[in-house]
């Protein structure tokens, strides 16, 4: 029970929003976040890694005296805008009986910077962030960061293809030295150890021992067709199957709106869910979906990574995440809080290599299948070895760097 680690008030607020007991990262992370450990909690989605370490930061928050204007002492960073106000919206609501509620800010992009600013200036306790925007505000030298006392990179992994190991070396000098690291993850690549590395040099290493049972509440499918027969089968599939809440991953913007276009053209509840959408319609579409409001959302991998959606009962891929790692925060959207749901891939010649590259990341293997009537016809494509360059024959690296110098300077 939460009872052992947290304060009544907090207690009350976890009732609220329907939790009844710690899940199994919670139960490991929260003690530790207590003790002031750096923390490396490895866990996927749909096991509760937010609040694990959002209770803790608000159990120890609470007990510190309130003096004067509120200033920063939570800097929480993640890699898209709307899980940026989804970990925002959960530090209000678990603090909604605390006789001194922190003040939290949200920085994302497609909003006021100004009025963002303003907020922080008013005073503000928990920082909430996109590394691209917060960058942009500590560049105004406005914000004072000298009193932060937890830095938490949600969803780590993610943000390591953001060009975020650059954007770190500028967010460390403005943190001070003396403060507790977090970091959440739910794949641990290469990459990520030498980005640790540089923000804690002792954090204790915790897993989650429920992952195994949340990929085996996902029913996974792999049906191969002809990329020209994917569209009719996704509709046939959903004709068939009657799925109430449908979430189709894409694998670019515009295929996204010019599908979810085609689908209701042909009656079906459909929308698109992407970065060209401007942050109030991306507000706007995300509540709807989650309301129930249409059945089925077309979307990029903005959708993947920590935005929590109940009921969603099968997961799509049109298109095969081009990261090996994306495939588990895919299917990761169903199946949440031991619920079951289905994740179904459509592959074609071309994918068939990309698609061994994921069974083999992810430790699965699945069955192919083809339905009856979208059968997979042709013949792989064999690709030719090229010929070897001839060395001496191209252009050099410095030649060219030193070409791009001299195009820059004439424009």
């Amino acid at each position: 029970m939460f009872s052992k680690f947290l304060n009544s008030q907090l207690q009350k607020a976890i009732l609220k929003s329907g939790f009844v007991k710690p899940t199994p990262i919670q139960n490991k992370v929260i003690p530790l976040v207590l003790k002031k450990e750096d923390i490396l909690a490895r866990a996927q989605t749909g096991s509760g890694k937010s609040a694990s370490f959002i209770l803790p930061i608000l159990e120890l928050l609470s007990k510190k005296p309130k003096q004067g204007k509120s200033k920063i002492k939570v800097l929480v960073l993640a890699p898209t805008r709307e899980l940026t106000l989804q970990l925002s919206k959960s530090f209000e609501d678990f603090s909604f009986f605390l006789s001194k509620k922190p003040k939290v800010v949200s920085l994302i992009g497609g909003e006021s910077i100004g009025e963002q600013l303003y907020d922080i200036q008013q005073g503000c306790d928990v920082l909430v962030a996109t590394s691209g925007r917060f960058l942009d505000i500590v560049s105004k030298k406005q914000m004072n960061l000298a009193s932060v006392e937890f830095f938490v990179l949600d969803e780590a992994d993610k943000m390591l293809s953001f060009a975020f190991e650059e954007q770190l070396e500028l967010i460390l000098q403005e943190l001070p030295p003396s403060r507790q690291n977090l970091f959440f993850s739910a794949t641990y690549p290469p990459k990520m150890q030498s980005i640790l590395s540089k923000i804690s040099q002792d954090y204790k290493e915790v897993s989650d021992d429920s992952e195994k049972s949340i990929v085996e509440t996902i029913k996974q499918r792999v049906i191969e067709v002809n990329r020209e027969n994917r569209a009719p089968l996704v509709r046939d599939l959903l004709k068939e199957n009657k799925f109430k809440s449908v979430l189709i991953f894409m694998a670019s913007k515009r295929a996204s709106d010019n599908i979810a276009a085609k689908f209701r053209k042909y009656g079906l509840d459909a929308y698109s869910f992407n970065g060209d959408l401007e942050q109030e319609e991306r507000n706007i579409t995300l509540k709807a979906f989650k309301d129930k409001k249409f059945s089925i959302l077309f979307a990029t991998d903005l959708a993947s990574r920590g935005i929590d959606i109940e009921d969603i009962e099968c997961i799509i891929n049109f298109d095969l995440p081009r990261s090996p790692s994306d495939y588990v925060h895919r299917i990761g959207r169903t199946g949440r809080a031991g619920k079951s749901g289905v994740a179904i891939s459509l592959i074609g010649h071309e994918d068939q290599e990309h698609f061994k590259l994921i069974e083999k990341r992810a430790a699965i293997k699945l069955q192919r299948e083809q339905i009856v009537g979208f059968e997979l016809t042709g013949s792989p494509i064999v690709k030719e070895k090229g010929k070897a360059p001839v060395k001496g024959k191209g252009k050099s690296k410095k030649d060219k760097l030193r070409e791009k110098a001299l195009r820059d300077k004439s424009q």
